[in-house]
């Protein structure tokens, strides 16, 4: 099931959201200082792509780095990536098959508010990264 929700999420809004971490990702790799926040976009852009079977947890050994990474992520991309999962959760949510879809785009909005601390782990192991 969770192979078939993932081709119908490529085709509806996968591979946009993807490129879209992707574009931020590279955008961000340009300085040097960038580069662990383009890190995590690729990360998060791969989870976008196919996020049905997985799901994030926090990590609490990450500590103030985080929380000061996670207000630059906001700053310089998290509010586009939210925009952007905030209106296709919106488009998919008008038809009732898009619905499930709409809702999975709304669970990934903290996600790109604040990526950093978190770890994106299989939906049948969330706590085996601890």
């Amino acid at each position: 099931m969770k192979t078939i929700l993932n081709i119908i999420w490529l085709i509806l809004s996968g591979i946009w959201l993807f490129l879209g971490y992707v574009l931020a990702g590279a955008l961000l790799c340009i300085t040097i200082i960038g580069i662990p926040f383009g890190i995590a976009a690729f990360r998060i852009a791969v989870y976008a792509l196919w996020p049905f079977g997985y799901t994030t947890v926090e990590r609490h050994d990450t500590g103030a780095p985080s929380c000061v990474g996670n207000v630059l992520w906001l700053v310089l991309a998290g509010w586009w990536l939210a925009l952007g999962h905030i209106v296709t959760g919106i488009a998919l949510c008008i038809t009732i098959i898009g619905i499930p879809f709409g809702i999975a785009n709304f669970k990934m909005v903290p996600l790109s508010l604040l990526p950093l601390g978190r770890e994106i782990v299989p939906t049948d192991a969330p706590f085996a990264s601890r």
